[in-house]
């Protein structure tokens, strides 16, 4: 496995590697690697000749008071998982290699970026978006793979590939769970042992209410109120910052379950922001 730092370098190599024929799969990732993030590097290595993964804690899509310095780190572990998982190129830039002093270049989808976790977090998308097209343009990959967890993320990046032509198979791939059914996330190192013990009702919550949902219920409103209850119950000191039934598509609130909907949850538990979501097949 090579390490590349220099994007210039990888855009290179990427031509090069596209006028050879060869199929190019990139995987984005922050890095600090667990099941979630190797299950879409094997999804990568099943179609391509040569897999990319990048690793980059991306600065533009954090927040004021969000945990960019706190966030979980550990490159030679990673390095080693991702030559495990037959990984050919690590990208592993800095801060600086990445954004130019006087950078003032962004991407933003707004319309799908407003709700969820674009409401706490306004200029989380913003900085996804262009990050994502930056890797896009120096790995230049025929595919990219996105894990399901980051649902709204998964379809702001398949807007913006639609709308601005980049010659890019955006790809979807099942959210992986631990044991309990928490969702893998690299930000569940900062639970406690009594809250990672909590945190699974997250998802019982989401299946409950799919369960509502398959026996005739549909006020979305309803729905949304009997979560939040079961969540003030079931994993108490944690607070929501947002329940919402919303089109798969658009991330539009639905008031009325008529066909296909996604329930997005983001819950506060202890130290950790978790996100999980469901999607419900009327």
């Amino acid at each position: 496995m090579e390490i590349i730092n220099n994007p210039q370098e990888l855009q290179t190599l990427s031509l090069m590697l596209r006028a050879e024929g060869k199929k190019v799969a990139l995987v984005p990732t922050m890095g600090f690697f667990h099941e979630g993030h190797l299950s879409l590097m094997d999804a990568a290595r099943r179609q391509a000749d040569v897999v990319i993964v990048s690793l980059f804690v991306n600065p533009t899509q954090f927040g004021p008071n969000e945990d960019l310095d706190a966030y979980p780190h550990n490159l030679e572990r990673d390095a080693k998982l991702a030559e495990e998982h037959g990984v050919d190129i690590l990208f592993t830039p800095t801060r600086d290699d990445m954004y130019y002093e006087d950078h003032s270049t962004w991407v933003e989808v707004p319309d799908l970026a407003a709700n969820l976790c674009g409401k706490s977090r306004p200029v989380h998308f913003r900085g996804v978006a262009t990050v994502v097209t930056k890797l896009f343009m120096t790995a230049q990959p025929h595919v990219a793979v996105f894990g399901e967890k980051d649902w709204q993320q998964l379809a702001i990046i398949k807007r913006m590939v639609r709308d601005l032509n980049i010659p890019v198979d955006v790809q979807g791939h099942p959210i992986v769970r631990e044991e309990s059914g928490l969702a893998l996330s690299s930000r569940n190192v900062y639970l406690t042992e009594d809250e990672k013990k909590k945190a699974p009702m997250i998802q019982q919550g989401l299946r409950q209410m799919r369960d509502a949902v398959d026996k005739g219920k549909n006020n979305a409103a309803e729905l949304k109120e009997e979560l939040a209850a079961f969540y003030s119950r079931e994993i108490p000191g944690s607070r929501v910052d947002y329940i919402e039934i919303v089109h798969p598509g658009s991330i539009e609130n639905l008031d009325i379950i008529e066909g296909p909907a996604l329930c997005a949850v983001a819950v506060h538990v202890g130290k950790a922001r978790l996100i999980d979501n469901l999607l419900i097949k009327v």
